[in-house]
């Protein structure tokens, strides 16, 4: 039985932080995290000892499939929420971690870092999106599967070791065209019905190809490797039930932990000059 408990209270702490953020000394070594996303572009802030100071997050249409496609309106709102935080905390964020998709390019992991560097924070380490949300959740073996908006990434861990990384263009992204295609409204539109809980029943069969198509992503990535869990982090994974789908196409145990799209965010953080 997995115990997500000390992640579940980290990640609930975060999101008070959304709204109240928790006071500091000047003088506080601080944990930065930037995620740029497909959806949102967010900074996590933590103190030294990882609690959980303070958060900003905004939705973007600036990232797909875990490519910076717009420079500048990237680096604007990355400059936005950095100064909405500092305002808020008094301190200036000079220092911060950034997470790329597993396999981004160096040439493409060089565009996020050129984003935050231009906002006015030094990017002190780069981690991957599965091992960035691991920090929070801690698994030494299974595989962490996050997905996002535009991709599905995983990482596999041994022993608490990264033995196997990929990534692959398939996210939430496509749930929401293929509601919008049903429905025969805009991307916008079917974007809110997707995160709509109260609807999730409803659009169960029109997405459920599309998650299947995820669950044969992590299948044919995890053959090979001797995998009991699968662990679901990212937006995508705040889907109601979406466990249960993976669960059954690739007939291995998969279990998500509360606020999955919050878990990426906070481990950038944590990776902070590690």
């Amino acid at each position: 039985m997995v115990d997500f408990c000390k992640a579940d209270s980290l990640i609930m702490e975060v999101e008070e932080t959304l709204t109240h953020n928790r006071n500091i000394g000047k003088d506080d070594k601080l944990k930065v995290g930037v995620d740029l996303g497909t959806s949102h572009i967010s900074i996590t802030v933590l103190d030294s000892i990882g609690k959980p100071v303070a958060c900003a997050m905004e939705e973007a249409r600036v990232v797909r499939d875990g490519l910076v496609v717009d420079y500048m309106g990237a680096q604007s709102i990355v400059k936005r929420l950095k100064m909405n935080i500092e305002e808020r905390i008094g301190v200036e964020l000079a220092e911060t971690a950034i997470a790329v998709p597993p396999g981004t390019s160096k040439r493409d992991s060089d565009t996020h870092r050129y984003v935050v560097e231009g906002a006015g924070m030094e990017v002190v380490s780069i981690v991957d999106e599965p091992t960035a949300a691991n920090m929070v959740l801690n698994i030494k073996d299974g595989v962490v599967v996050d997905i996002g908006a535009g991709t599905t990434g995983l990482s596999i861990f041994e022993d608490g070791n990264v033995v196997y990384t990929a990534d692959e263009p398939t996210g939430g992204t496509h749930l929401s065209l293929v509601i919008a295609g049903n429905y025969k409204i805009t991307f916008e539109e079917a974007d809110r019905i997707k995160r709509d809980k109260s609807r999730h029943k409803e659009i169960r069969p029109l997405i459920l190809p599309v998650v299947q198509k995820m669950a044969s992503i992590i299948s044919n990535h995890i053959r090979g490797f001797k995998v009991n869990d699968i662990f679901l982090v990212g937006g995508t994974s705040c889907l109601t039930g979406i466990e249960d789908i993976i669960k059954a196409e690739t007939g291995i145990n998969a279990v998500k932990p509360y606020n999955p799209l919050l878990v990426t965010p906070v481990g950038i953080a944590l990776s902070c000059s590690l």
